[in-house]
C-alpha cells in the first residue's frame, strides 16, 4: 500500500509525531500533517462533537476534517497504556471510534494500538498486523518500527535540553534562556504547544523576559518518581506526568511560580487541578495558577490573568 497517510496535528502529535512519522515512513507511506488550529477548524470540530466533549478532541475533530482531501487514509491510533499498571485518558482509547463517527466522508482510518499492559509478544505481533497493511515484507516493518524508536528518543532527549515540541521538529539548537523569571507551564502538551488555543502563551511569556520550563521538558523517571510521592497510585500515566513535574518543582523551588494549563471539561485535568491546589497550600510558598482554556477563551481575558501573574512573582523577588 503506497498511501498518503494524514497525521492530525492535534492531542498526541506534539508528543508522538517523530515515532509515528518515521515508523510510516519507513514503511513506503507519505505523511501528511493537517494545518495550525484555526477558529475555523474549532468552530468545524465543536459542530461535529457533543457539547461534553473537552476542547481538544473537538480541535481534533476540526483537524480531521482538514485532512479530509489531503490524505488517502487518517492515522489515528489507539492508545490504551504507555505504561504497566496504568491507562491513558479514557478519550484516546475510543478516539478511532469517535474519529469513524464524525464524518461520513472522511478517508480510511488506521487505527493501530498501542498498549503496554500486553506482553511483548503481543505488542510485537500488532506492530506486524498494522506494518502489513502497506508491506509484507517482516523486516522492512521491523526496521521502520527501529527507526521510529529511534527519532522519538532523539526526539524526548531534545526536550529534556529545554526546547518546546515545535523547537524541537524544527531542529533549532538551544532554548532561549537568561530570562529575569522563570515559570514552570504544567499541563498536557495539547493544551500547552497549540498556538492558537493556548492563546500562544509560551511565546507571550519568553518576551515578558520569562523562562519557560514544561513537563516535557523534565525526564519520565524524575516524573513518576515525584509522582509516585502521592500515597495512592493515579493510573492515569499523562496526569501522574503532570503531578510529577509541579510536585518537583514544589520540592527543589528551581521555578517562581507555577501555571497549570487544563481544558475546561477534561476530568481527569479537573480531579488533578484539586489535589495540584491542596499540595501547593500544604507546602505553601509557591504562586500556582490555573489557566483554564475552551472554545470561548479570549485572549485579552488571559493576557490579563497571566501578565498580573508574572507582575507578581517580579514583586516577590524585589
Amino acid at each position: 500500500m503506497g498511501a498518503t497517510v494524514g497525521i492530525a496535528q492535534a492531542l498526541l502529535y506534539y508528543k508522538y509525531y517523530p515515532l509515528w512519522s518515521t515508523f510510516l515512513e519507513g514503511l513506503g507511506a507519505e505523511v501528511v500533517v493537517s494545518g495550525s488550529t484555526t477558529k475555523k477548524m474549532i468552530n468545524t470540530g465543536t459542530s461535529l462533537g457533543e457539547n461534553e466533549l473537552c476542547l481538544p478532541v473537538k480541535v481534533f475533530f476540526g483537524h480531521l476534517v482538514d485532512l479530509k482531501d489531503k490524505a488517502d487514509a487518517l492515522f489515528v491510533p489507539r492508545v490504551v497504556s504507555v505504561e504497566k499498571r496504568a491507562y491513558t485518558c479514557p478519550k484516546f482509547l475510543g478516539l478511532p471510534d469517535l474519529a469513524r463517527s464524525v464524518d461520513g466522508s472522511l478517508p480510511d482510518i488506521l487505527d493501530p494500538v498501542f498498549n503496554s499492559r500486553l506482553s511483548r509478544r503481543k505488542r510485537y505481533e500488532a506492530i506486524l498486523a498494522f506494518g502489513k497493511t502497506f508491506t509484507r515484507r517482516k523486516m522492512r516493518i521491523i526496521r521502520a518500527w527501529g527507526s521510529g524508536i529511534a527519532a522519538q528518543k532523539a526526539y524526548e532527549r531534545r526536550l529534556e535540553a529545554g526546547l518546546t515540541p515545535v523547537e524541537a521538529m524544527a531542529g533549532e539548537a538551544a532554548a532561549p534562556s537568561g530570562g529575569s523569571l522563570r515559570i514552570g507551564i504544567a499541563g498536557h502538551p495539547y493544551n500547552i504547544y497549540d498556538p492558537y488555543t493556548s492563546l500562544n502563551l509560551i511565546k507571550k511569556l519568553r518576551q515578558w523576559d520569562v523562562d519557560v520550563v514544561t513537563t516535557d521538558m523534565l525526564s519520565p523517571a524524575l516524573l513518576h518518581r515525584e509522582a509516585g510521592k502521592l500515597p495512592k497510585r493515579l493510573f492515569w500515566s499523562y496526569e501522574r506526568e503532570v503531578v510529577g513535574s509541579v510536585f518537583h518543582w514544589l520540592n527543589t523551588k528551581s521555578v517562581d511560580g507555577i501555571i497549570y494549563v487544563l481544558s475546561f471539561a477534561c476530568g481527569p485535568d479537573s480531579l488533578i487541578q484539586t489535589l495540584l491546589e491542596s499540595e501547593v497550600r500544604r507546602k505553601g510558598g509557591m504562586p500556582l495558577m490555573s489557566l483554564v482554556v475552551d472554545e470561548h477563551s479570549g485572549e485579552a481575558g488571559m493576557i490579563t490573568r497571566v501578565e498580573a501573574f508574572v507582575d507578581m512573582l517580579r514583586w516577590r523577588r524585589q
